[in-house]
């Protein structure tokens, strides 16, 4: 019943943080074996499930698991598309912070101190009500954590203009080996005493230590926005007017690509009115002042029809939101397409964008797969997904070499294999092309540094 784990450091659990706080239901254990990685990948049904609702009952429990060497896997709302909270060993605990929901608002400084089990759309809302702004926005916002957007440094569509999680957290504090308190950074804008650990633990997926809580920066919240649509007969024009926005003086806050595909399965899965003749299309969202989005949108509106684009603006919110919604709903439009699917999130250079997708769907054409992409262009993020039968485990193997080939396609244009889903276990064995023998060196260097025994989240983004 507990797998590998002695009944010793259990009961040693129970006594420390209470047994409402340890699981070792199976079919609890089982389900959190689980996140929304959606191909096949290695995992263990752990031989707990421990629920943390205190920086206290973490450091217990990761001073228990330090001296019984026993493996730790955080986990945020397990919303993750790389298997970075799956357990990996039946020995290893999987710790939930899901109980540990709790915030503050500092709106005079700006700031917020948030636990990690704080659901990154509620904190939003909160903030937002305040006239304050928070804009890291993963797809995965309504039920993504704030604990597991810092794990993974995670972006959205916003990230274009604001940046990624990276830029927002000004602090933490986090547990480390032997159950030791490390903490960082202050709610502070410049703070440069020291190397920058609080950079270093973002994006670490779990490997350093288990964050308890985060320092946020907030900022004013946008007076307004708008949304303009501009549709394309042809691949190429969509890189030109990418880089004639960028270059123009606006800014976007989000610039999102879908191609013929994308809008064909939207439009089969929740139609609202999208062209299925047009071979991709861009959504504009510009956001400011009222006076400067309306020029900011007329002047999208000038450029893209100068070079012979349709070009439709949004009259109201509402017309806005009903485009967006198009955006959002390609996740479980393309799970009506096939049964299975790869969603690598690849990265390339603005400049090298229409040669990499074109790139890209040769390799598809190479194996006879559906391949659809989308994504954040205006920052050279593309979802490339590929699509095939689960019960055809050819076309699978097919789809598998095929993402080694975009991998490869990816990083020949200086990109990167990921922008905002992290390495996890699905891109590991990635990670070295992208950072050579030098950089993987210094990874583990590091690793062994914060966790000599390899007992946070281990086997996830480098093998020590």
């Amino acid at each position: 019943m507990l797998g590998l784990l002695s009944k010793k450091p259990v009961d040693k659990l129970v006594e420390l943080l209470g047994k409402e706080k340890v699981s070792l239901s199976l079919v609890e254990r089982k389900l959190y074996a689980y996140d929304a990685t959606p191909i096949p990948i290695e995992r263990a049904i752990p031989s707990a499930v421990v629920f943390p609702t205190s920086e206290e009952d973490v450091q217990k429990l990761v001073k228990v698991c330090y001296e019984e060497e026993i493996p730790l896997f955080p986990r945020g709302a397990g919303s993750g598309l790389t298997g970075g909270s799956v357990p990996t060993l039946e020995k290893g605990i999987v710790v939930s912070f899901e109980r540990m929901n709790r915030f503050s608002i500092d709106p005079d400084n700006a700031t917020a101190m948030v636990e990690p089990g704080v659901i990154t759309y509620e904190f939003q809302q909160a903030v937002e009500k305040i006239g304050l702004f928070y804009p890291p926005d993963p797809s995965s916002f309504k039920y993504s954590t704030i604990g597991g957007n810092i794990a993974e440094n995670a972006g959205g569509p916003r990230c274009l203009k604001y940046g990624v999680t990276r830029e927002y957290v000004l602090g933490l504090s986090a547990v480390i080996k032997e159950g030791h308190i490390l903490r960082t950074g202050n709610p502070v804008i410049k703070d440069v005493a020291g190397y920058d650990l609080t950079k270093l633990f973002v994006g670490s997926e779990g490997t350093l230590g288990l964050i308890t809580s985060a320092i946020l920066k907030l900022i004013p919240k946008p007076k307004a926005r708008a949304t303009a649509l501009i549709l394309f007969k042809d691949l190429e024009s969509v890189g030109k007017v990418v880089s004639k926005v960028m270059t123009s003086g606006i800014f976007p806050s989000a610039l999102e690509f879908m191609d013929n595909y994308a809008i064909s399965a939207v439009e089969d899965f929740k139609p609202v009115g999208l062209p299925r003749d047009a071979e991709a299309l861009l959504l504009v969202e510009v956001d400011g002042s009222s006076q400067s989005v309306r020029e900011d949108v007329l002047q999208v509106k000038e450029l893209a029809q100068s070079m012979g684009l349709e070009v439709q603006v949004a009259e109201d919110e509402e017309k806005a939101e009903k485009l967006w919604s198009a955006r959002k709903s390609l996740g479980p439009a393309l799970g009506n397409l096939r049964t299975g699917k790869i969603n690598e999130d690849v990265v390339v250079p603005r400049i090298y964008l229409s040669q990499a997708i074109r790139d890209y769907r040769k390799v598809a054409e190479k194996y006879g797969l559906l391949m659809v992409i989308f994504g954040h262009i205006g920052d050279g993020n593309l979802h490339v997904n590929l699509l095939y039968d689960k019960k055809n485990r050819e076309e699978e193997e097919r789809a598998e070499k095929a993402v080694d080939e975009v991998f490869e396609i990816t990083l020949r244009y200086n990109g990167s294999i990921t922008g905002e889903h992290g390495v996890g276990l699905t891109k590991r064995k990635f990670l070295e092309l992208q950072m050579g023998e030098v950089g993987m060196s210094l990874l583990r260097d590091i690793k062994r540094v914060f966790d000599p025994k390899n007992l946070f989240n281990p086997g996830k983004v480098i093998n020590p």
